[in-house]
């Protein structure tokens, strides 16, 4: 299966360099041991974007459904998925959201890299929605750093539900410095921890890519027929919605806004895995 992601990326790679993609940080991806890649999640075509530009194979959770189609459409869904490094789990909840976190540790503990969107779905409408505390509890669990990664102008690129990308568009992706949770070892059934930590992992996100922070999850934003409330930190009232300098991603720059650093929060969430993206 290694040998059959190499070849995809091989025939795909030089398709996708022709939109001219960027990547910063790079460097900031570890070589070779276990890591978990954490990213916002703004289009389909993060999928692709996302592990182009690194050297090691990145292995992402998707859901089933990518899997399970049947006829000759089903076999190719599978086969391609399969092959971009791709696993499926179940998103019913439950007992599946421990067996997706148990897949994500078999995976951390072959010392590969694990693909991750905390958010647990793309975002509605290009602002970064909480993260679910998944995220940290696999990072605790595998003993492993989390490498903040955002991705960005591929929710211009390819809006949802459009499959034409926009040419005009540059999609980018910039790696963060990995975040060491190892002071948090041993209190992974800790709620109030994983809360903590996994705020920590999405304001590193929010900085890499200048999004605005709304302290909602993005599945209930979907479904809300209310404007999702916004999370505002000390001294940002009064932030405009332009874009950040160089970030090119929907939304304004939040500044000291968005989730705080691990030990700042005390609110207490109850667990849930992280969701594959829900296409």
């Amino acid at each position: 299966m290694c040998v059959f992601y190499w070849v995809v990326k091989a025939i795909i790679g030089p398709f996708l360099w022709m939109f001219r993609p960027w990547a910063d940080g790079i460097d900031n991806v570890p070589r070779e041991g276990p890591a978990i890649i954490a990213s916002n999640h703004l289009s389909f075509s993060d999928h692709f974007f996302a592990p182009l530009p690194l050297p090691r194979k990145v292995i992402f959770l998707a859901k089933s459904e990518y899997f399970t189609g049947r006829g000759l459409k089903g076999l190719v869904s599978k086969a391609f998925f399969s092959g971009v490094g791709q696993i499926p789990v179940d998103r019913s909840g439950g007992q599946a959201s421990e067996r997706a976190l148990r897949t994500g540790l078999r995976v951390l503990a072959q010392g590969q890299l694990l693909g991750i969107y905390p958010e647990g779905t793309r975002t509605p409408d290009g602002r970064l929605y909480r993260g679910k505390t998944g995220v940290a509890r696999l990072a605790l669990e595998a003993k492993v750093p989390v490498i903040p990664c955002a991705m960005i102008g591929t929710f211009e690129f390819q809006p949802p539900g459009k499959i034409r990308p926009r040419l005009g568009i540059r999609p980018g992706v910039r790696f963060g410095k990995p975040l060491d949770f190892s002071r948090y070892y041993g209190l992974e059934q800790d709620r109030i921890v994983l809360r903590a930590l996994t705020d920590e992992v999405m304001y590193a996100i929010m900085k890499l890519s200048g999004q605005e922070y709304v302290d909602e999850y993005a599945q209930r934003a979907k479904v809300s027929v209310s404007l999702p409330r916004r999370h505002r930190g000390p001294g940002d009232a009064g932030v405009g919605d332009g874009r950040p300098g160089d970030a090119g991603s929907k939304g304004g720059r939040t500044g000291d806004g968005g989730p705080q650093p691990a030990g700042s929060r005390t609110e207490i969430a109850a667990f849930s895995a992280d969701e594959p993206a829900d296409e």
